[in-house]
């Protein structure tokens, strides 16, 4: 199974390169707007379109459409395999299409009703949220094509250029930040970019230029495994209700996932100015170190896993659960302390006031406690899939919405943006150690770990404290605040030394799979 490391190598280095370009995409807009409402609308108003992507064209359409494809891919051949693809990617545009139309009438109402996106806005904030919106489901049409090309490519074991895509969605949301959005030309290297002061509707132009950039970037695969367009649909079609069927449970996965993050900027809309924000970029800074292990990980690991269990190779599918599980928290452990301990002067970056670095730094800590939950789930959530297995995780979705609801309510009225936080931590952590537990009853051996995760935490634990004592060592206050950050990740450098050794045997395990 090498070439799941091969190819888990290459979508982390693309990750690594997308999360670097958002970073300073992030930190460009937070110097710009700030803990503002006018961002807290933004933020708000990427929700809904985002969930209807991620309904139809995004998450739900990879993990339902890659075992499927990969199925045909091995049974049928290629031609039979981009039928289907085909007939999928015209039934979704055309649902997309439609939902979109709906969303932009009734945006308004969407957003200002008690149970919608942001009742705890004042009334032009609202106006701000519904127009944003309208303008960002040009971005979804454009992310429901690339969702499908991404899971075509995938099931053809091609990871480079959908790991590309999102590089570029940050180079054209960059273009917006950079060049929209000021009232006055931006100076870099002696050259001063030109300045169209669109205020945040820059930021959202942007991010329909990113959009496209991230599908034309894609299309060249298509050419290379000769994909040729299907004109029809046909809902008899064998391979389209097969599909739909596993489908159908993911995007009620989905839509509880969803959901958790809308209900977020729900409860986070009635708590002080900014919080909205300050939730955006706790998840952002947990986001970094998911996306290059759990995301890279589980991403290449799934077409492998499909194959393993079309083939009846179940040996092969509890090898690979095993040696996933345990790389997974070899990493993620050690990362999850070191970051939360050394965080501060990270976001410092952002150059928000003593309250809001005060506000972001307990948010991302809060979030930074789900890292390793978080992560397990890309893996536990892939295992049912790959088998085609859409219900249980269905079914856990939801209670794990309902867990943060009633959790964030509980929380945030004491703890504000960080309880939120807290609760999302809580609430995906216990799934996923429910659905590993599931996929272990029959696989057993693979979650044989208690030994290693022994160690992993207690050397993380050790190497933080070293990291802790450094940090209060190095006077990093009297520092600007670049050199400050520099310092910081160069002491986090130095933990994560410290750890890799204890670690290696996991992370040797990745060249395994």
């Amino acid at each position: 199974m090498k070439h799941v490391a091969k190819s888990t190598i290459i979508v982390g280095a693309f990750f690594a390169l997308e999360k670097a370009l958002g970073f300073i995409r992030q930190v460009i807009i937070a110097r710009t707007f700030g803990l503002s409402p006018e961002l807290d609308a933004f933020n708000a108003a990427n929700n809904l379109p985002d969930l209807l992507f991620a309904l139809i064209s995004g998450g739900a359409l990879a993990m339902a459409l890659i075992p499927v494809l990969s199925e045909h891919l091995e049974k049928e051949g290629a031609r039979a395999a981009w039928d289907l693809f085909s007939r999928m990617g015209n039934l979704l545009f055309l649902v997309t299409g439609g939902f979109s139309i709906l969303i932009a009438i009734f945006a308004k109402q969407i957003v200002s009703s008690g149970w919608g996106i942001a009742p705890g806005f004042d009334p032009e904030q609202q106006s701000l949220v519904a127009e944003l919106m309208r303008l960002n489901l040009i971005a979804t049409m454009l992310f429901s094509l690339s969702g499908l090309v991404i899971a075509g490519l995938q099931a053809n074991q091609h990871f480079l250029l959908p790991a590309l895509a999102p590089s570029m969605y940050d180079v054209g949301t960059l273009f917006g930040v950079l060049i929209l959005v000021p009232d006055k030309g931006i100076t870099l290297g002696g050259v001063t970019l030109p300045a169209f002061g669109l205020g945040i509707h820059g930021l959202v132009y942007g991010t329909v230029l990113g959009a496209a950039l991230f599908f034309v970037v894609q299309l060249p695969g298509l050419v290379h495994f000769k994909f040729k367009w299907t004109p029809r649909i046909n809902l008899r079609h064998p391979g389209v209700q097969q599909v739909i069927r596993l489908m159908l449970p993911r995007i009620g996965t989905v839509f509880f996932i969803q959901a958790i993050f809308i209900a977020q900027d729900n409860l986070a809309s009635g708590l002080v100015a900014g919080s909205v924000t300050a939730l955006v970029y706790g998840w952002l800074f947990m986001q970094v170190p998911e996306s290059l292990i759990g995301t890279a990980i589980g991403t290449a690991l799934l077409p492998t896993i499909s194959e393993q269990i079309t083939r009846g190779e179940e040996n092969a599918f509890r090898r690979s659960l095993n040696a996933t599980v345990r790389t997974i928290l070899a990493l993620t452990i050690p990362s999850a302390v070191l970051l939360s301990i050394g965080i501060r002067p990270l976001v410092g970056i952002l150059g928000f006031d003593s309250a809001g670095t005060e506000l972001v730094v307990w948010t991302v800590r809060a979030y930074m406690a789900g890292l390793v939950g978080h992560s397990l789930l890309e893996v536990a959530a892939r295992a049912f899939y790959a088998q085609q297995k859409a219900v249980t995780p269905l079914l856990a979705s939801g209670a794990t919405a309902g867990v943060f609801i009633l959790l964030g309510i509980a929380l945030s009225p004491t703890l504000g943006a960080p309880g939120i936080g807290l609760a999302n931590t809580i609430a995906f952590t216990g799934e996923a150690i429910f659905l590993l537990w599931l996929v272990g009853r029959k696989f057993p051996a693979w979650l044989e770990i208690g030994k290693p995760v022994f160690r992993i935490s207690l050397v993380s634990i050790g190497s933080g404290t070293i990291v802790y004592f450094l940090l209060k060592i190095v006077p990093l206050t009297t520092l600007s605040t670049m050199l400050s950050a520099l310092v910081g990740v160069g002491i986090l450098g130095l933990g994560g030394l410290l750890v890799l050794p204890f670690i290696w045997p996991e992370v040797k395990m990745l060249g395994k799979i």
